[in-house]
């Protein structure tokens, strides 16, 4: 039997069709231009890369989507401005499509449902409308808490001119300090923004499609170490789709994951607390029940 979506016409948004070939080509051209770059510069923008992951990772996925842990407003407040740097939509607009795919995962409710092929699943689902699923089935989640967050309101509501200043203006603007050049500043600002969402793009495509499944053998969602390794810790994705409420997203605390790390910097700094975890004992229940050791 078909899929649904396989019965209705898919509506193309050309505008992102043009933006995102746009930007993938100046970023394959970046590269070849990399040799050109201030050490420093390079540096800046691995720095940059960082921080605005830390602003999905951290911020947008295990804070608001999950409260997987809660945050004092200081780093509340830091933590939306790394995000406006990652340019990935607002806190709020991520929080909702990622609780609408947790909840639908691999259906036509899910916004990047991987069972429509890797491209769709990677960046397909950002060049087409959203399937009518996605949006009806989005509107029933509860959201209250979004909306009642002061912080999460305000990015909201400055989003376009935070991003435009974070991502763009602020990383491009930087290393014309230590003399480099406009051109290659800008072309590495936009290489860096590119690979940050490729990276993001592979936890919803690369995490649902290889990798092993420990915990729950029945489900897309994979353990995948390069995404864990690229993505700062959001590859342990088996575990995370079992366990979503986990702050860690993984049974390993922070080995080979930064975002863990640095949330648990956080709470040691009195900024994090209440860290929601997993019991060892429920993990290996889980793992004879529906995991490998089911077998």
């Amino acid at each position: 039997m078909k899929h649904s979506e396989e019965k209705r016409p898919v509506h193309v948004v050309w505008r992102n069709v043009i933006l995102m070939t746009l930007l993938h080509a100046v970023s394959v051209y970046a590269v070849t231009q990399l040799h050109k770059a201030h050490l420093a510069t390079i540096v800046w923008e691995f720095f940059y890369y960082v921080m605005a992951a830390l602003g999905v990772t951290a911020g947008a996925h295990r804070l608001w989507s999950h409260k997987s842990y809660k945050a004092r407003l200081p780093l509340k407040i830091f933590l939306a401005v790394l995000n406006s740097m990652a340019l990935q939509n607002s806190i709020f607009d991520w929080a909702r499509d990622h609780r609408v795919h947790h909840k639908f995962s691999e259906t036509d409710a899910d916004p990047h449902n991987a069972k429509r092929g890797f491209f769709f699943s990677h960046i397909g689902w950002l060049l087409v409308r959203k399937h009518p699923d996605v949006i009806e089935k989005g509107k029933r989640l509860d959201l209250n808490d979004l909306y009642n967050d002061p912080v999460v309101m305000l990015q909201h509501r400055y989003y376009i001119p935070s991003v435009i200043l974070m991502c763009f203006v602020l990383p491009a603007a930087m290393p014309l300090l230590w003399g480099e050049t406009l051109s290659i500043s800008y072309l590495t600002c936009l290489l860096r923004y590119c690979a940050g969402l490729n990276v993001t793009w592979c936890v919803n495509s690369v995490a649902h499609m290889w990798g092993n499944k420990p915990y729950d053998k029945s489900i897309n969602p994979a353990e995948n170490l390069l995404v864990v390794i690229c993505a700062m810790g959001e590859g342990f994705h088996n575990y995370h789709h079992v366990f979503p409420h986990d702050y860690a997203t993984s049974e390993f605390g922070f080995r080979f994951n930064l975002t863990t790390a640095f949330i648990d910097c956080m709470f040691y700094l009195g900024l994090a607390y209440d860290l929601r975890t997993v019991a060892p004992e429920t993990i290996l229940a889980r793992k004879k029940r529906t995991g490998y050791l089911s077998d």
